[in-house]
C-alpha cells in the first residue's frame, strides 16, 4: 500500500493501485491472449490502455476498478485461509490467456494448441478439439478413485474424454460432496469441484457476479472439511483462480516449457499473469511461498504422488506443490470455521447477477446445448446438468 503502482490511459491520466470493498464491477475486463498482450506492454503498464480501448465510453471509475484490490480482510473466505495457511505468491496462470486454455493445461497438461476462447455459434470447431488424455484418465489407470462435484453444469466436459462412460461415472452434483466428506474412509482420493456458472446465483466469482457468492463456497467447502478430522487431517485444498481475468498485476510473467509441438495459435513459452492461489491443511505452514508455480504444479504433484503416467512437457517440467508441503505432524491451530454472513450475499445491483456477456459463459451456454441434443450418446448425467441449466 506504501508503494502502489500505476498505470496510464491514453490522456496520461495515472492509475494507482487502492483498496476497495466493491463486490459488484460494471464491466468485464478482457482477457484474450491479444489483450494479455496489451496489458503486459510496457513493464505491465497496458492494462488501463487495454481496458479503455475494450471499454471506450468507460468512466475513470469504470478504469480505476481495473487497478484495484480488496483489502485485508474484506474477503470472509479467502482472506481468512491465507492469514492461517500457504500463500503462492508467483503461482502463475499457464498461458497468458483466457479462461479455456487455463483450464485445459490445469487437467491435462496442454490445450493442443489452443489459446484463444470460441466466438459462440459461429465457431463450432473450437469445442471439439481436447481430445489428449486428462488427470482423469491418469488416476483411471492408476486405479485412484475420483469425483467431479458440480453446482450446473461441468466445464471439465470440455475434454471430451470426460464424456465416455468410465468419466461420466464420477461425476456429481455439489449437493452430494457435503454428504460425501462424512465418511473419510469412502472419500475419493481425488476431487475436483467446480462454481455455479449459470442463473441469478453464480459463485464463479466472474463480473458481474457479487464476489462474496464466491466467498461463501469457498468457506463451504474448508467448514466441511474441517468438520471431519479424519478427513481433514489427510486432505489438502488446493484453491486457485484459472486466469487473472484482467485485472493488473506487477508482474512479468516468466517464460514457460511448451507442453508439446501443438502450436498453431501460439508457441506456449510465457506464463501467463499471477493468481490467487492458496494451500490449506493442516500439513502446510502459516506463510508465504515463494517458489513458482502454475497450474501443471499440481499435475506434478499428482504423477509423482501416485506414480501416474506423463501429462506432458509442461508438467514435467513443473515445481510440484509438494515443496511447500513441510509440517512434520498435522497442525491443531488452524481456524475451526469460516462464517459469510447473509447480509454480504445480497449483491448491491441484483440486476447485474443474471447478466452474463463473456465468451466464455455464451460459448460453455452453447456447448452445454450441444451436449443436450447428445443425451442418448453420452449418458444421463448429461441430462440432468442441462436440466439444473
Amino acid at each position: 500500500p506504501a508503494r502502489p503502482h500505476v498505470n496510464y490511459d491514453a490522456a496520461g491520466q495515472p492509475y494507482f493501485q487502492a483498496p476497495t470493498e466493491i463486490r459488484q464491477i460494471t464491466s468485464d475486463p478482457k482477457h484474450e491472449h491479444a489483450d494479455v498482450a496489451v496489458q503486459l506492454e510496457n513493464q505491465n503498464g497496458g492494462f488501463i490502455k487495454d481496458f479503455a480501448q475494450a471499454y471506450p465510453a468507460s468512466t475513470a471509475e469504470d478504469r480505476q476498478q481495473i487497478m484495484d484490490y480488496f483489502p485485508a480482510g474484506f474477503l470472509p473466505g479467502l482472506h481468512s485461509l491465507a492469514q492461517d495457511f500457504t500463500v503462492c505468491d508467483r503461482w502463475y496462470s499457464s498461458v497468458p490467456g483466457p479462461t479455456w486454455p487455463n483450464r485445459f493445461f490445469a487437467l491435462s497438461g496442454t490445450s493442443l494448441g489452443r489459446i484463444l476462447m470460441p466466438v459462440g455459434i459461429t465457431d463450432p470447431g473450437a469445442y471439439f478439439q481436447q481430445t489428449q488424455e486428462t488427470l482423469f484418465d491418469r488416476l483411471n489407470q492408476a486405479g485412484k478413485t475420483w469425483r467431479n462435484y458440480f453446482y450446473d453444469f461441468p466445464s471439465s466436459w470440455l475434454l471430451l474424454r470426460n464424456l465416455l462412460p468410465d468419466k461420466l461415472v464420477n461425476y456429481r452434483p455439489m449437493d452430494e460432496f457435503f454428504e460425501d466428506v462424512r465418511d473419510e474412509g469412502s472419500f475419493p482420493d481425488f476431487v475436483f469441484l467446480e462454481p455455479k456458472y449459470f442463473g441469478g446465483d453464480e459463485n464463479d466469482d466472474h463480473p458481474p457476479h457479487n464476489v462474496m457468492k464466491g466467498e461463501k463456497v469457498i468457506a463451504d467447502v474448508y467448514n466441511a472439511l474441517r468438520s471431519n478430522p479424519e478427513l481433514w487431517n489427510s486432505s489438502l485444498l488446493v484453491i486457485f483462480f484459472d486466469e487473472h481475468g484482467g485485472f493488473y498485476d506487477h508482474v512479468t510473467p516468466p517464460g514457460a516449457v511448451a507442453p508439446d509441438d501443438h502450436q498453431t495459435e501460439y508457441t506456449f513459452d510465457q506464463l501467463g499473469v499471477r493468481v490467487p492461489a492458496l494451500l490449506v491443511s493442516p500439513w502446510v505452514s502459516r506463510t508465504v511461498e515463494h517458489t513458482q508455480f502454475d497450474h501443471t504444479s499440481v499435475l506434478k504433484y499428482l504423477v509423482d504422488k501416485w506414480g501416474l503416467g506423463p501429462l506432458g512437457r509442461r508438467a514435467a517440467a513443473a515445481t510440484s506443490i509438494a515443496t511447500a508441503i513441510r509440517e512434520p505432524q498435522a497442525r491443531t491451530d488452524t481456524i475451526p470455521f469460516i462464517r459469510v454472513s447473509y447480509t454480504m450475499l445480497m449483491p448491491p445491483h441484483p440486476e447485474w447477477e443474471t447478466r452474463d456477456d463473456s465468451l466464455h459463459h455464451d460459448s460453455l451456454q452453447v456447448f452445454a446445448q450441444h451436449l443436450e441434443n447428445q443425451i442418448g450418446d453420452v449418458g444421463a448425467p448429461i441430462a440432468d446438468a442441462a436440466q439444473r441449466m
